[in-house]
């Protein structure tokens, strides 16, 4: 009895180590990465807002660079909202210097001078942002600061957005308590703090499923006007357009997505899931996704030429026919 007892003990003793050991060397939840940005409405109340000539028609775009350049305010809150991102683990990106690496790239005044259709939107700075720095949630930052006598509060508002849909995946919104306090970034961070871990538990919600499900896409196919394949044309019996579908029940995570439209010139596939990474670890992006359907019809026995084209970060184009 004894002997057992003793056993007993030992075994209790080295369990909870036994737990601890694995609890700890356990893979850790990894965190999407962010990008705080001004909301719309402050763009717009501020005055950050510039017309631009797109052959023709005129685009109301934000001026995000003026709006760091000339309001210390801004750039104070969204400071403020990334420490405490920051704090709570989340890796993050900022917008103030991406800017600045930004306006060393030629393609700065792509917006004015695209010649292709439904390409200008892919020329606006914020969507040049989301292609140089990859990141996988946006957040839009606004606030009002109300007055009351000598006392101020802040009014605030964040939405997240995932930033290959533009589909809004986390809100909140709050007022903080009256303070005679001058810094609308302290007000901000008052008012904020009693929201943001629940703010960013519906963040970290989309994230998991994008990791357990897939990044959602669109990808569409197209044929050029001289191609003498089109995505009726049959191969061993079977249209392009099958062959392309199997070909996304393949290489979709857990074969998820939609068939939204197809014609002899035309597929549209929508809520297209893909791996965050390629086998090998690296990470996967629509571009990435499209090419490799392009590689395949490629290859043999279709020997098919194809070209991908990028209207933004979530939206490819592979048009049959040449490059």
């Amino acid at each position: 009895m004894k002997k057992v007892l003793s056993f007993i003990l030992v075994l209790s003793a080295f369990f909870p180590i036994a737990v601890f050991s694995q609890a700890s060397t356990g893979p850790k939840a990894k965190k999407p990465t962010l990008m705080v940005i001004p909301a719309d409405p402050w763009m717009n109340t501020a005055g950050f807002v510039k017309q631009v000539d797109n052959q023709g028609k005129t685009d109301r775009i934000f001026d995000y660079e003026s709006a760091f350049a000339t309001n210390a305010e801004i750039g104070n809150v969204i400071t403020k909202i990334n420490g405490m991102m920051i704090d709570r683990g989340f890796p993050l990106k900022s917008m103030d210097q991406e800017l600045k690496s930004l306006k060393t790239d030629a393609a700065e005044d792509e917006a004015t001078t695209s010649s292709t259709s439904q390409a200008s939107m892919a020329s606006s700075t914020l969507d040049k942002l989301k292609m140089k720095t990859r990141c996988d949630i946006i957040i839009k930052m606004g606030y009002v600061v109300n007055r009351t006598g000598p006392q101020k509060s802040v009014t605030f508002t964040l939405e997240g957005l995932d930033s290959y849909t533009n589909k809004s995946i986390a809100t909140s919104t709050g007022t903080g308590s009256p303070s005679f306090s001058a810094e609308v970034s302290v007000l901000l961070e008052e008012a904020v703090l009693a929201h943001i871990d629940n703010f960013n538990a519906q963040l970290q919600k989309h994230f998991d499923d994008m990791f357990e499900n897939g990044r959602e896409v669109s990808v569409r196919i197209k044929v050029w006007d001289n191609s003498e394949t089109n995505l009726e044309t049959e191969f061993d019996s079977k249209e392009l357009t099958e062959i392309i579908d199997d070909w996304f029940a393949q290489n979709t995570v857990n074969g998820r997505y939609n068939q939204s439209d197809a014609t002899e010139n035309m597929m549209l596939m929508e809520q297209v899931r893909i791996p965050l990474f390629t086998p090998e670890g690296k990470a996967m992006d629509t571009k990435q996704f499209a090419t490799q359907l392009r590689k395949f019809l490629n290859a043999p026995p279709y020997n098919i030429v194809s070209k991908v084209t990028m209207q933004g970060l979530g939206k490819a184009t592979v048009i049959i026919g040449e490059k």
